[in-house]
């Protein structure tokens, strides 16, 4: 009687944890499988479409820089009036770039860290800016935005941010 209580038992212990057990994960290719639902969830596969999703929002942020911001005008003392990576002539006052991807944005110089066409966010709310490198000029991650006036540099001074990249370069791709 002992030994049929002991093997009834085991049996009642191994029916509990077969049955409860509803769901298996397989480590090697990246699948859950979800024995309650008849469903396959293959993580790859996601994880794929989120990053098309990511890929996809222009304002989600492909990597964060720290550096001093500061401001120069078109016709500064060390400035020729000509974008380093256009050629385009700035001296009428321009200040804005229309992007194909982004619309119209603010123009700054960075170091070679950042190619050129490279998109730039900073700031939050009303104070956001994005902003376009269409010149050189500054060192490391630091940044230059170009202003109008005298004034305006003063307003921005020099300020130390952290700044998101939404573009390498003219391409979103992940190079």
């Amino acid at each position: 009687m002992k030994y049929f209580n002991k093997c009834f038992k085991i049996l009642i212990i191994l029916i509990a944890i077969f049955g409860v057990s509803k769901v298996n994960v397989e480590k090697d290719i990246g699948t859950v499988f979800n024995d309650n639902s008849n469903k396959v969830l293959d993580l790859t596969a996601m994880a794929i479409k989120m990053e098309e999703i990511r890929m996809n929002d222009l304002y989600y942020p492909k990597d964060t820089y720290v550096g001093y911001l500061t401001a120069y005008k078109a016709d500064c003392p060390l400035c020729g009036g000509t974008l380093g990576c256009t050629g385009q002539n700035v001296l009428d006052g321009t200040i804005t770039y229309s992007d194909s991807q982004y619309g119209i944005v603010r123009i700054m110089a960075s170091s070679t860290n950042l190619a050129c066409g490279s998109i730039v966010s900073y700031g939050s709310g009303e104070d956001k800016v994005v902003a376009i490198v269409l010149d050189r000029g500054v060192t490391g991650t630091n940044l230059d935005l170009l202003v109008n006036n005298i004034n305006d540099a003063y307003d921005i001074g020099k300020r130390y941010i952290s700044y998101d990249i939404l573009r390498y370069g003219w391409s979103r791709s992940n190079s």
